[in-house]
């Protein structure tokens, strides 16, 4: 499958805003104007790397549409990684699906990071309501505990598809060979891809918080109201 990757923008961050059926002006509404943060992963620094790249266009990882996901676990022998933070898995999560998060919430208080945390909530997390993280240093032994198979086929998914891929390229440097990528991440998929979900969310919406939540609300309404 060829993947176009434009397909993957750094205003991922808004589930709400990618694979449905919203407009172009409401993706472009619940996009924040944002500056690049190295600590948190739904920044534009947080860009698929060559590796990970070169990887899946060689076909050495499959690439896995959200249509095609189910039908990956249940006649393709693939278990689903679902490698997002825990509290956007808490909104909503796909049934069966394992869990080991790529990034953690940062809970250093040294005087540096403090100041970073500060700047993350004026300029993202209180848009976003998105916690201050960094990467989990423990994530590949992780991983192992859950899934110790390296030939174990494992599809990688989270919301935007940006951190899957960094989860892939290290998996894959640790020697898992049948790795899949969710192409697009949950926030491309639509209800009917998924169909056991867990969690008071949509799926398309887990990464949505702050006050970009309310807004999306709205959003939701007023296009329910014009339909009527």
């Amino acid at each position: 499958m060829a993947i176009r990757w434009n397909y993957l923008s750094t205003t991922c961050s808004l589930p709400g805003t990618h694979g449905r059926h919203e407009s172009s002006h409401q993706q472009r509404f619940l996009a924040p104007p944002r500056r690049a943060n190295p600590h948190h992963p739904l920044t534009p620094t947080a860009v698929p790397s060559s590796n990970a790249r070169q990887l899946i266009e060689s076909g050495a990882i499959q690439p896995i549409l959200p249509r095609e996901a189910v039908s990956a676990v249940v006649d393709g022998g693939y278990m689903m990684l679902d490698i997002r933070p825990e509290w956007e898995r808490e909104k909503a999560r796909v049934a069966g699906s394992l869990h080991v998060p790529l990034f953690v919430e940062d809970r250093d208080n040294g005087p540096l990071t403090l100041l970073k945390k500060w700047v993350h909530f004026g300029y993202i997390g209180l848009w976003t309501g998105q916690n201050f993280t960094t990467l989990n240093s423990h994530f590949v032994e992780q991983v192992d505990a859950v899934v110790p198979d390296k030939d174990a086929r494992i599809l990688v998914a989270c919301g935007e598809g940006l951190r899957s891929m960094m989860a892939v390229s290290k998996l894959y440097d640790h020697g898992y060979r049948n790795l899949g990528w969710l192409a697009g991440g949950f926030n491309r998929s639509k209800d009917s891809d998924f169909p056991d979900v867990e969690g008071a969310e949509k799926l398309q919406y887990a990464t949505i918080g702050g006050a970009s939540y309310f807004f999306l609300q709205l959003l939701i309404l007023l296009q329910a109201v014009g339909k009527e």
